[in-house]
């Protein structure tokens, strides 16, 4: 398991990992270079200016770029919907569909990126016609993934929601340990993974507590290491 992919240039299922060497070369070229500390905004909801489409491209050789991104709800709170990482697209759907930015996007760890304006992105994707074929298989993906991921927490408790969050990050992301098991390849607290399987932050604590019992995982500061991703996908107990 690697976060890199069979090219070796990007991480595994990105948008770049999915388009051939030169198709990426002439994305790349096409924007300027932003840089993000960790909590700066990329992009903010409801915004309907500046539709600028953001690569991520980390700042480190040995970890990747992370931003989550997160919509505001209407009792005030908000909801995580997801992570992304070095080589993936944000920001897309806005100069697609021409309507303000539907989510948030905040950087997680150091990251840099390659914004590039709609109309010049929208160009690119109208003369190429298997990096369309690329962005419309990304959006399906994500929205297969929202959808299973509804199922999920009508389905399963905290916990199995939780093992298997995990198993899908580390799949995703998840870098091997020389020690043994297997790094998330990014740091989310408790209160962002229960934002991201719709629990509260003591609830997830109660689960990482039940998940290190069983000898599945290892918890220390914003890091979690996952022993057997198998386990962890299989795992439907409390």
């Amino acid at each position: 398991m690697s976060v890199q992919s069979s090219r070796g240039a990007w991480p595994a299922n990105t948008l770049l990992d999915r388009l051939p060497p030169n198709v990426v070369t002439d994305l790349l070229a096409l924007g300027g270079v932003r840089r993000y500390a960790v909590g700066e905004i990329l992009i903010r909801q409801g915004e309907d200016r500046d539709h600028v489409v953001h690569l991520l491209q980390s700042t480190r050789v040995s970890r990747p770029a992370c931003v989550k991104v997160v919509a505001a709800l209407p009792d005030g709170g908000e909801t995580l919907l997801g992570i992304r990482v070095s080589g993936d697209l944000v920001g897309e759907l806005a100069p697609l569909s021409n309507r303000p930015r539907s989510a948030t996007v905040v950087a997680c760890s150091p990251t840099l990126t390659r914004a590039i304006p709609g109309e010049v992105f929208r160009a690119f994707l109208d003369r190429n016609p298997v990096a369309w074929s690329a962005v419309t298989r990304m959006i399906a993906d994500r929205l297969s993934s929202a959808n299973h991921h509804r199922l999920e927490i009508a389905q399963h408790g905290v916990t199995a929601r939780l093992a298997h969050v995990l198993a899908q990050l580390v799949e995703r992301h998840g870098q091997r340990r020389p020690g043994g098991g297997h790094d998330l390849g990014i740091g989310l607290t408790h209160y962002e993974l229960g934002q991201l399987i719709g629990a509260r932050e003591d609830a997830v604590g109660k689960a990482l507590r039940t998940l290190k019992g069983r000898g599945l995982v290892s918890v220390g500061y914003r890091q979690i290491i996952v022993f057997d991703p198998l386990l962890l996908r299989g795992f439907h107990g409390e």
